[in-house]
């Protein structure tokens, strides 16, 4: 497209990919109009810290901030904060403001991200019942955490085994509940499971596997407790729902922009409109080292699409796609997940877990698709190219702690 200035791009949302879309474009020469719009108040932010060093307090609000306000006046780029977008009209390549205005454009980047799963019993409307995506969710949450306090977490996915370990470590007694058989069961193996169930086990979390919440009670408009399908009760003073998130694709899908679980966009973040484009949690997009498409919800990608559909609109060649990763820090472990295990035969474990310092390894056909590691660097960024360039890799090598993981990622390039 024309880098001229008569030209506008509008970005709907005003989280990672949002951020990232108009620094590219502005990096990339991109000097036209340029706007974002966020149903927030807050500057486009950092959400990973929210459930961790900033609920513990360890983080002031403007270090979730990507730039501060002083680069969008500087980059010329307009923010529209706390403003709702009701529609786009695709025929006139306008979006409407809620407060009755609209905005015109020559290209639309949907970066609305997603929304938590709404938690489907009685009682979740009660004061004390929260989610935890946003900053407001965690301004509503914050004054209630403090040592004594007895909080119950449904759902053992990342975001509720790492608010289990900052509530305890702020000396709240935390039960949490999962419906599968075992913790992280949609996400990894059972080796992983096993691990992360003992170490927040060892911290005083109490863990309920097979466990299906009925309802919530309580008195005078507060939740009291967590009622269990058999009839278990258990005392609540606080519930954190973390049952999974949704895409925010009904804009998109009420513009007539194909959808399905999510905004179907190709490999440059473009949607089924030429001049709509989409990026993060919202987008469905190729995974092109696994043949096949999906969600992938992570910084990483919210980063990646940025990028992509920065570079689509200018017309420059597209970016470099790298193996999806992802990373989760509970107590003093750090997971670093490289690639996505669904549909493994084969898992190789390397080192050993009760040393807390360890990997995972999954295979497919002796393929490598994925490595799940706990403190161990040198396993994820090896794992990284691997996965990229298709590795056949025998069990035996990657379990071999004798060979340096660097030694191993350059014997298979050879």
């Amino acid at each position: 497209m024309s880098l001229g200035g008569d030209r506008e791009i509008v970005v709907i949302g005003a989280g990672q990919a949002a951020a990232q879309a108009v620094q590219s474009l502005r990096q990339g020469g991109f000097d036209g109009r340029l706007t974002i719009v966020g149903d927030e108040t807050a500057l486009p932010y950092q959400r990973p810290p929210l459930s961790k060093a900033y609920m513990k307090g360890e983080f002031d609000e403007e270090r979730l901030y990507f730039k501060p306000a002083a680069w969008y006046q500087d980059q010329k780029v307009e923010l529209l904060l706390g403003t709702h977008v009701p529609k786009i009209d695709r025929a006139k390549r306008q979006v409407q403001l809620g407060h009755g205005g609209h905005l015109s454009y020559d290209y639309l980047i949907l970066a609305t991200g997603s929304r938590p799963r709404p938690l489907p019993v009685k009682g979740a409307d009660l004061t004390g019942v929260h989610d935890l995506r946003t900053l407001a969710d965690v301004e509503r949450l914050r004054p209630s955490m403090f040592a004594g306090q007895r909080l119950v977490i449904v759902g053992a996915g990342y975001i509720g085994l790492e608010a289990a370990a900052v509530a305890r470590q702020m000396g709240l007694e935390v039960t949490v509940l999962e419906m599968a058989p075992r913790v992280l069961a949609r996400v990894t193996s059972e080796v992983l499971s096993a691990f992360y169930t003992e170490e927040h086990r060892r911290q005083g979390v109490t863990i309920l596997t097979g466990a299906q919440l009925s309802h919530l009670e309580g008195a005078d408009g507060h939740v009291t407790a967590a009622v269990l399908a058999d009839g278990t009760r258990l005392a609540a003073n606080i519930v954190l729902s973390g049952i999974g998130i949704l895409p925010n694709e009904e804009l998109a899908k009420d513009a007539g922009i194909a959808c399905s679980n999510g905004i179907l966009v190709d490999r440059d973040a473009r949607t089924s409109d030429p001049h709509v484009f989409a990026a993060g949690d919202c987008a469905s997009r190729p995974l092109v080292h696994f043949g096949r498409s999906g969600r992938l919800e992570s910084v990483h990608n919210a980063i990646e699409q940025g990028k992509l559909a920065a570079a689509a609109i200018l017309g420059q060649p597209r970016p470099a796609e790298d193996c999806p990763w992802f990373w989760s820090d509970q107590y003093d472990l750090k997971l670093q997940i490289a690639g996505l295990s669904q549909g493994y035969d084969t898992h190789v474990i390397r080192g050993d877990p009760a040393s807390r310092k360890f990997a995972v390894f999954y295979l497919k056909n002796g393929t490598l698709i994925a490595v799940d590691s706990v403190n161990s660097p040198p396993e994820f960024l090896a794992s990284k190219k691997l996965i990229m360039s298709g590795a056949k890799l025998a069990p035996h090598t990657l379990s071999d702690t004798s060979t340096p993981m660097k030694d191993i990622a350059a014997q298979a390039a050879a």
